[in-house]
Formats: C-alpha cells, sequence, structure tokens
C-alpha cells in the first residue's frame, strides 16, 4: 500500500470517504499550484462538506418520492391567472414552512396544482428541508398497512418526521369510519409540527363527503385550516387544456 493509499484508508476510517477518494486529484492540483497547507485543508473540508449536502439532498429526494421532477423554474406563471409574481416569490421562499402554515390547493385538473405542490416540495429539500410526498390513495393503504409491515412503518415515520408533507388528490376517494380516523390521527400527529400541502378538487366545505363523518371532518379542518392559505385554481388556468396537442395539426394548441 502507497502513502496515499494509506492516507485515503485513514480518511475513510474517519468516515471522510468523499474527500478520500478527491485527495489524488486535489494533491495533483495543490502541488501544481503551489498552494498553502491552509488552502489546501481550506479546500478538503469544503469537499467533504458539499458532496454530504448533495448525497443528502439525493437521499431526500428519493424519499420524497415526487411523481415527477418538475421545479418552480418550469412553472408557467404566466398561463394562470391565480398566483401573481409576488406571491409566488413568497411562497418561494418557504418562510410559511418554518411558521408551520398549511396550503390548499383547489382547483380542478390540469391547472397545475401537483406541479406546484412539487416545486415547492423540491425547493424545500433544497434548503435543507425533510419533504414527504403521497397521494391520498396512497396515504390510506399506507396507514392501514402500517400495524403489519415494515415498509409502512418506515414510510410513516419519515412522514411524521418531516417538515413538509404534500398529500395530493384528497378528494380521491372516500374513506370508511377507521380509514377517516388513521387520517385524523396523522392529522393531529403533524399538527404543530410540520407544514401540509393538500391538493384538491373540492372546497374544504365538501370534505365532509370524502370523510362521512362530520366529528372527525371539523377536527381535521379545525388543525389543518388553524394556519392556513387558500390557492384556488380555476378552468380557465389549466396548462393540459391552454398546451394539448392537437390531432390534426400535430402541435400545442393556445386557447
Amino acid at each position: 500500500m502507497t502513502s496515499l493509499e494509506s492516507l485515503q484508508q485513514q480518511l475513510k476510517t474517519l468516515r471522510l470517504s468523499e474527500v478520500a477518494d478527491y485527495l489524488p486529484t486535489i494533491i495533483r492540483q495543490a502541488e501544481t499550484e503551489d498552494w498553502t497547507y491552509q488552502v489546501l485543508l481550506k479546500k478538503l473540508t469544503t469537499y467533504e462538506l458539499k458532496r454530504r449536502n448533495e448525497k443528502q439532498i439525493e437521499r431526500q429526494m428519493k424519499w420524497a418520492a415526487f411523481p415527477a421532477h418538475t421545479t418552480l423554474d418550469m412553472y408557467q406563471l404566466n398561463e394562470q391567472q391565480t398566483l401573481s409574481n409576488r406571491q409566488m416569490n413568497q411562497l418561494s421562499e418557504l418562510n410559511w414552512v418554518d411558521q408551520l402554515f398549511n396550503l390548499i390547493l383547489l382547483g380542478p385538473a390540469g391547472v397545475g396544482k401537483t406541479h406546484l405542490a412539487t416545486g415547492l416540495g423540491i425547493q424545500a429539500i433544497e434548503r435543507g428541508y425533510r419533504v414527504m410526498f403521497i397521494t391520498m390513495e396512497e396515504l390510506i393503504r399506507t396507514l392501514k398497512a402500517e400495524e403489519i409491515t415494515r415498509k409502512a412503518q418506515i414510510k410513516m415515520k419519515r412522514i411524521r418526521n418531516a417538515n413538509l408533507v404534500i398529500i395530493d388528490d384528497l378528494m380521491f376517494m372516500a374513506m370508511d369510519q377507521r380509514e377517516a380516523n388513521l387520517f385524523f390521527h396523522l392529522i393531529n400527529d403533524l399538527h404543530d409540527n410540520a407544514s401540509i400541502i393538500l391538493t384538491s378538487n373540492k372546497g374544504p366545505g365538501e370534505w365532509g363527503e370524502l370523510l362521512g363523518d362530520q366529528g372527525i371532518t371539523t377536527a381535521i379542518l379545525d388543525r389543518i385550516l388553524h394556519r392556513v392559505e387558500v390557492i384556488q385554481f380555476h378552468d380557465e388556468d389549466s396548462y393540459r387544456m391552454k398546451n394539448r396537442t392537437s390531432i390534426f395539426k400535430g402541435e400545442s394548441v393556445q386557447n
């Protein structure tokens, strides 16, 4: 084993694996550019911290399980009439997550609710927050399986430990009594501990249809609406209608 290989092994023993792999390259650069010891150490520690942060973001992105990598930069703000540039900037600053505010994104399919929620989630991960994305259908399945499967237990633990939880398609399916109770207990666990983004095609006043129990509905709304911003999208905001592909012309149609 060469002295360089020995040094790399020592760095790995100290759990500095990123800089250990990078060591031959940075030593050559240090020798070529006549770095001082202080500059060399600064370069090594900066690289290690940078790679650790990148890997942490990669892990958080994987755990978040977004349906697509749709960032805020990809969000076509000029094609909808609901949010102003100022409001979008305020959302992207994420101060509302620190304040434990919730967001409810309402509107029909195709207006960009899931895109906006995902974009905010990705932005939050890049800022160091823990984020989980889950559809309402998958959430109910996971809650019901939590008592019997390790996979469900791990996912629910990540959801309860998240800073931001995104629940997509709230009105997708009706719940029975047990499912509504499980959902209530999750919202209760998250209350005062995390921010929640809910996307739905129906407003809170209609959620009783989903939950089937007015008492549970009231308790859930009490926690979600305590600190909330409701964003209502409309049909004229629909990306899918404005940019649909025509079978006759083979190109996007602008309404």
